[in-house]
């Protein structure tokens, strides 16, 4: 989590959640607040939920990274006992809930756990239903018992869906091998650069990535976290060899060496720096 609060960017390519100017995340936590981090208690604790209600009809806006981090040893598979006693309740109350594992990150020891929500208020009714199961504080007490505490840090990052953006959905078959996920960042200088990201994505990128064999699943905006503004986006792919073969076809594509060029006659290097992180989910994942 973050030290101090963050200033949100004003232009996201849609329209905008309400959020208060001052959001931001303590930097530590009781070890007992895990699930209420997972549920996103502390989210909706510092920024306020809407008023009005949420149907679950509506679109997914918000998703959650939460990355939590450990060392060698018996924490993982604590993380992982615990997320799959815990997974038909997570998924029963939150929309979507998917959980990865590190194949290529800064800290190669991490989790990461995406979960979506239609607003605020859904967030904060997921967690009151989760923290209110009877079966949760005796898997609580198990997942911290030891001598060592069950991860070392956590980090989240918050993200509101662009319009353009699919709805992060299980497959309809489990696949045989569960798929890696490629999370790219991508840092615009500024906000008007970020719109012309915007834009050129809606546009012929995402048709070129279609036919490249690039499918991203999530296409978001970070409103709480790291290297802002960016747009963030999510591509599963079934080997990393389909991955590899997906980017190069990408590349040598003629139409997006066009479209490139007019992107920067048009607005510069409207992408300056780029993170990019290969995870692979886990075999308990509902998004596989």
């Amino acid at each position: 989590m973050f030290s101090s609060p963050r200033a949100f960017p004003r232009y996201t390519g849609g329209p905008r959640l309400a959020l208060p100017p001052q959001a931001g995340y303590r930097t530590t936590m009781e070890r007992r607040d895990f699930v209420q981090f997972l549920a996103g208690a502390g989210t909706v604790a510092q920024m306020g939920a809407p008023a009005a209600a949420q149907p679950s009809a509506q679109k997914t806006r918000l998703y959650r990274l939460d990355y939590f981090y450990y060392r060698q040893g018996d924490q993982a598979g604590r993380i992982n006992q615990f997320l799959t006693s815990q997974m038909p309740l997570l998924t029963k109350h939150i929309r979507t809930v998917g959980v990865f594992t590190a194949v290529m990150a800064p800290h190669t020891n991490t989790t990461l756990v995406l979960t979506g929500y239609t607003g605020f208020e859904q967030m904060d009714a997921a967690s009151r239903a989760i923290e209110e199961d009877p079966g949760l504080q005796k898997a609580l007490e198990e997942f911290e018992r030891g001598p060592e505490p069950p991860y070392d840090s956590q980090q989240r990052v918050l993200l509101e869906a662009t319009g353009f953006s699919p709805e992060v959905v299980p497959l309809p078959e489990k696949p045989k091998a569960p798929r890696y996920f490629e999370l790219r960042v991508y840092h615009a200088p500024t906000v008007r650069q970020l719109r012309l990201v915007h834009e050129r994505f809606a546009g012929p990128e995402i048709r070129i990535f279609h036919r490249s064999g690039v499918h991203p699943i999530l296409y978001a905006d970070t409103i709480i976290g790291p290297d802002q503004p960016n747009l963030t986006y999510l591509i599963p792919f079934a080997t990393l060899a389909d991955r590899e073969k997906a980017w190069d076809a990408f590349g040598a594509d003629p139409e997006w060496t066009k479209v490139r060029a007019d992107s920067i006659a048009r607005g510069g290097q409207i992408v300056n720096y780029n993170n990019i992180s290969l995870w692979r989910a886990t075999a308990y994942s509902p998004v596989q």
